[in-house]
């Protein structure tokens, strides 16, 4: 237990808050808000957390998981996590104003899996089955060419020919760690395999998980705030547990307890691409209410001069606003 003798510390990680590609998909609904009006729908969540999807629900957004669920002459925001061209030409055929918040790092792997079937290659597709992401970038891979791999156990059922070219793409938000294992694996396999020039795994991933890893050098447990639909989020915490540092994702501040940190004087807390910041903020006050001298410590963000651009249709309004607030 932590006694006066042993002041509590609160690190949080170097990366928090929304990453560009959240930013740019939540720019997206709230332009397309102002200048449409609601109601508006998103085909599936904009982003997987679970207070941003409320507060848009609260603000008349609906979500839907098919396009049949839009009627006629509506706007539709496709997710950040991409969809798969058929969707798309779904929308043109019924004449769906549609507008697109694909993550621009997700709409790269598409390229490369459009690429990779016009050059008939074998296509290995990590990630994780049913996942938003993962179903938007097969859509791109012609079927007959398209073999998905979850884990390395999927490796050793691949029955590909070693003739043929054969190509490996990865879901975005998957853990640095086990993806490694796994190309490492499928090269063994299949020495001429061939990759993108720069890896799938998108840049805020990859800063997230090495956060975590940096927090579990100094601190005795780590808390992740994440919703559970999140990939990226529950990454960080599985991160967190491979270095030997208990860990605990939660979707909301309302779920942390005290038994959480109740024998740590050195606090870490992270938090998903899709998780606005204010939450982790209320993570700290209650951890606070508990040990009120306890001090925070947070480095500079490494992410401050990224930022993706909105669709051109938004940028009327996006100027009108940003001239507004001068």
């Amino acid at each position: 237990m932590t006694t006066v003798n042993e002041p509590v510390e609160i690190h949080l990680a170097h990366t928090q808050g929304f990453c560009a590609g959240v930013s740019a998909a939540i720019e997206i609904v709230d332009l397309t808000i102002q200048k449409y009006g609601i109601p508006i729908y998103v085909r599936h969540e904009i982003v997987h957390n679970t207070f941003v999807v409320n507060e848009y629900k609260q603000r008349g957004v609906i979500f839907i998981d098919e396009l049949s669920e839009v009627p006629d002459n509506s706007t539709v925001i496709f997710s950040a996590h991409g969809v798969a061209p058929t969707v798309y030409a779904e929308a043109k055929e019924r004449g769906l104003h549609f507008i697109d918040a694909t993550c621009p790092l997700v709409t790269k792997v598409h390229m490369e899996a459009k690429k990779y079937s016009r050059r008939h290659i074998q296509t290995i597709l990590i990630g994780h089955r049913g996942h938003q992401e993962l179903i938007g970038t097969e859509g791109y891979v012609d079927p007959k060419l398209c073999h998905i791999v979850e884990d390395e156990s999927d490796v050793d059922a691949l029955n590909l020919d070693p003739s043929q070219p054969i190509g490996v793409l990865t879901q975005t938000t998957l853990s640095i760690t086990d993806t490694k294992k796994i190309i490492d694996k499928l090269k063994t396999r299949y020495p001429n395999l061939i990759s993108p020039g720069q890896q799938d795994i998108c840049y805020a991933t990859e800063n997230r998980q090495n956060a975590v890893v940096d927090l579990t050098r100094v601190c005795d447990v780590i808390i992740v705030c994440g919703s559970p639909t999140s990939s990226n989020s529950n990454r960080l915490c599985e991160r967190a547990s491979e270095e030997g540092v208990p860990s605990y994702i939660i979707d909301s501040p309302s779920e942390f307890n005290s038994d959480m940190i109740k024998s740590a004087t050195k606090i870490g807390i992270s938090s998903g691409a899709s998780v606005p910041y204010y939450l982790v903020e209320e993570i700290v006050s209650k951890i606070k209410t508990i040990h009120p001298s306890a001090t925070v410590h947070k480095e500079p963000s490494i992410e401050g001069d990224i930022w993706f651009p909105v669709p051109k249709e938004l940028r009327d309004i996006q100027s009108s606003i940003t001239i507004k607030s001068s």
